[in-house]
């Protein structure tokens, strides 16, 4: 009998800081590379009982060089990050 085992995801790295042109909130271009499509967006409120909460708003974009990219914007700092896996 094989034992298998379950590989875990990597952990995202750390956010860095990047440049993000936004029109009404919606990035636009990232990196002064357009955004072709957004795919997605959610909200993320947590640790709101703490010294250090987050409010960021996340989006994931395709550009039109055909990257897909995750950016968040950090409503309490009024900052944007890109995040990788």
């Amino acid at each position: 009998m094989r034992s298998s085992t379950i590989a875990r995801p990597p952990a995202p790295k750390a956010p860095k800081p990047v440049r993000v042109q936004a029109e009404h909130g919606k990035p636009v271009a990232v990196a002064g590379v357009r955004v072709e499509e957004v795919r997605e967006d959610w909200i993320v409120e947590d640790r709101w009982w703490t010294e250090q909460p987050i409010h960021r708003h996340y989006w994931e974009l395709i550009t039109v060089a055909g990257r897909n990219v995750v950016v968040f914007h950090d409503k309490l700092i009024d900052r944007w990050f890109s995040q990788t896996a």
